[in-house]
Formats: structure tokens, sequence, C-alpha cells
């Protein structure tokens, strides 16, 4: 049986969540490579880089760093609201479920930052949905306004120390830090241990990382949960004008965010300016975020039968399973579990074989949603939630969005079904397949 109950190989409708939540993991994946195979990620490339390679290293971080991630906590912050629906409908109570949940989340993201990326959300996520949990009663309007002095607060802070770096310290240039590099390098191509070894040293770094930017991720989260109590996407997701407004009004201030932060990441500004770059990215991040995601959205709507869409939601009702594997993928190819190519593939390559990995993904997930209703983790994970082994539906959804009962997406968290595309004759494209 399929995830939805259908038989096999039956047409099912598209999710706009399930949508951006598979594009998310292409920016993602790109985020991640860059960071666990290059050791001057930093600096926009190492020492003699090539201009191919700078120039792939100043996308990366103009156009992807820091806006996938709010994507998907957005995304997690809206389901979280319909879990608890969903939780309601069951007649279960929703707090020992949710507490399974992140429990399960972060015994998942610790093993996964131990053994195969120290940079690791899952635990974060884990631990701020707790807080979520406590937040949960703030009107849509209160849940905007914390979300938004988070994200005010947090830039400031970013901008300040930032000011203070640039006028009291000196650059470091790539040059600089090879030797860090290159002791860096040894240890994630020696064996086993070593790359373990590397990856526990690693560990204070990146969660005090995780630490400085969770009120962004939380501020990410309400904004989803706020949009999810609003019902944003069921109103919304199919609305042309507004999906065409809303993403030409975002795409000029995220644009700008990410050149100017590209410029004090990765060039022609030196390493002093970084801080500031990131108090840019957290103010302006949300809004290329969005652009996005509605002109994804509208993209879709405009060429149904053309895209994948099916696809890509059929990725991302599978996610953490796609992203724990992106992550597996990705240590084999660059340490010494596999391959050993860290620091040997430049931007340019480590982009290009990206974009393979992705599609590989892609394929694999609509293959797979024919045949099975989880990923493996998402199985993991929804027994743990539920206490048990989850059961086929052995019914077919038919109710359009705003009244079918949600599915299950990646982590168990919830999403709606989508209402059906307009007929051929009511816009004058094909139906999707």
């Amino acid at each position: 049986m399929s995830r939805d109950g259908d038989p096999p190989g039956r047409s099912r409708r598209v999710g706009e969540l399930d949508v951006l939540r598979g594009f998310a993991l292409l920016g993602i994946l790109v985020v991640n490579a860059r960071l666990m195979g290059d050791p001057y990620a930093a600096f926009g490339g190492g020492p003699g880089a090539s201009v191919p390679d700078r120039v792939a290293a100043w996308t990366v971080t103009a156009l992807f760093t820091a806006k996938f991630y709010v994507l998907f906590s957005f995304l997690f912050g809206y389901s979280f609201v319909l879990q608890e629906r969903s939780a309601r409908r069951a007649g279960a109570a929703f707090a020992p479920r949710h507490l399974r949940r992140t429990a399960g989340l972060f015994v998942l993201g610790a093993g996964h930052a131990v053994l195969l990326y120290p940079g690791d959300i899952l635990t974060t996520y884990a631990v701020l949905a707790l807080v979520l949990y406590g937040l949960r009663g703030l009107s849509v309007r209160a849940a905007l306004r914390v979300a938004a002095a988070l994200l005010l607060v947090l830039s400031a802070l970013l901008l300040g120390y930032g000011l203070l770096t640039v006028a009291l310290t000196e650059p470091v240039t790539a040059a600089g830090y090879a030797p860090r590099a290159a002791e860096r390098t040894a240890a994630l191509r020696g064996d086993a241990g070593s790359v373990l070894g590397a990856h526990l040293r690693d560990l204070p770094a990146a969660v005090g990382a995780d630490l400085l930017y969770a009120p962004a991720m939380l501020a990410a989260f309400l904004a989803g949960s706020a949009a999810a109590r609003s019902r944003l996407v069921e109103r919304r997701g199919r609305d042309r004008e507004w999906l065409r407004r809303t993403a030409l009004r975002c795409l000029p201030p995220g644009l700008a965010g990410g050149v100017a932060a590209a410029c004090c990441a990765s060039g022609p500004l030196d390493s002093r300016w970084f801080l500031v770059g990131q108090a840019v990215t957290v103010l302006t991040a949300p809004a290329l975020t969005a652009s996005y995601a509605c002109g994804l959205l509208l993209l879709l709507l405009r060429c149904e039968g053309r895209l994948p869409a099916a696809a890509l939601a059929a990725a991302g009702r599978m996610a953490l399973s796609h992203y724990l594997t992106q992550s597996l993928v990705l240590a084999w190819v660059f340490t010494g579990y596999g391959l050993g190519l860290y620091g040997r593939a430049g931007p340019a390559a480590v982009l290009a074989g990206c974009v393979l990995l992705y599609a590989a993904q892609l394929a694999l997930a609509a293959d797979l949603s024919t045949r099975v209703r989880y990923g493996p983790a998402e199985l993991v994970l929804r027994i743990v939630t539920l206490g048990r082994r989850p059961g086929p539906t052995g019914r077919e959804v038919t109710a359009p969005a705003s009244t079918a009962a949600p599915q299950e997406p990646p982590g168990g968290r919830a999403v709606p079904a989508l209402p059906p595309p307009p007929s051929p004759a009511a816009d004058g494209v094909r139906r999707a397949p």
C-alpha cells in the first residue's frame, strides 16, 4: 500500500508543503556539501582557487546559505500545528506524542552529528520544539511579533559584534588558515576513528553556533505555526496573483541581502566582515526564502504536468530519510569512511555532484512513494511518536484540501492534502499526472 492507503501506482494529490519540503532538500544539500567537503568554505575558496570555484562558492553563499534552512524551519512550525490538530481529531493527547517525537528526533540528531555531520540541525529542532510547545498559546499576531523581535535582536547583536571585529581585529586569510586546514584535512581523510575524533572535536563549536542562531530558527518556527493557524497554504497556496505579488515584493530585499552577505563571507571583503554579513542574512533571508517558495508554487501552477511536482512531493514526504541519506553519501565521498575527497573537489565540482545526487533522490522518492507509506527514518520516528507500529489507512482520500485528513510528512508531522488542480477548461493547462 502507498502512504495514503491508495493502491501502489495510483496517482495521488500533490501537497504544497510536501513540494516545498522536497525543494528545500536541494538547498540543504548544496550548503552541507560545501561545508562537509571544503576546509576553506568560510573563505570562499582556498589559496589558488580557480575563478569558477570562487564564483560557485560566492553563489552558494548569496542564494543558498541560510535560505533553505529558514524554509525547513518554517515548515516544521507549520506542521507542528497540523500535528496538534491531527492528535485532537484522533482523540489522543498531543503532549505525550510531541514529547516522544522530540525525544526520537534528538536521538537521531545526536547520532547523525557524531557519525556523519556535526552541523546537524535535528537536535536543535528537538530542543526548540519544546519551546514551541510552550508558546503554542500565542495568537497569530503575537507569534509574528515575537518572531520579528527575535530576528531584530539577533541581527543587532551580530551587527554590533561584527563592527567591533572589523574595528579591532586583523583579518584571517586563507593562507593563514592553511595549517589548521591541513590538520583537519588529515583527520577527516583518516580511518573511521580519526573521522569520529574530528567530529567530536567539532561538536562544541557546532553546538555554540546552534545556540547563537537558535533565535532565528525559533522565529521561523513561530512564523510557520502562525501561518498554519491562519491556514495560509490552504487559502493562498493556489492563489496565483497573491503568489506572484509576494514573490516579486520579497525578491529585491532578499536578493540584496544575499549579495551583501556573499560579499562579506566570500569576498571581496575580508574575513572581519563575516558577522556583519550574518546580521544582514538574519534580516533578509526570510524574504528571499518567501520569494523562492511563492515562485516555485506559482511555477508549478503555470506548468502543471511539465514539472516534477509529484517527485518533489514524494521527496518531501520522506525528507528526514533523504536528509540523513545526503549526509551519509557526503560523508562517504569526502571522509575516510569512503573516498576521502575532503578538500580535493572544488565548489564547482561539488555543485555538479549535488545536482546529480538530488536528481537520484527525486527518482528514488518517486519510485518508493508507489510502494511504501513511509521512508525508513519516518517509520522509526512514527513508531516512537505513536508508541506502536502504524498500519495502512485502507481508504482513499477524496475530500478537498480544506477538509481532507492531513498526511503524515517526515518525522510524523502532518501536512494537508491539496485541492485537485483546476480543470483544463478552467485555466487552459493540462492536469498534473
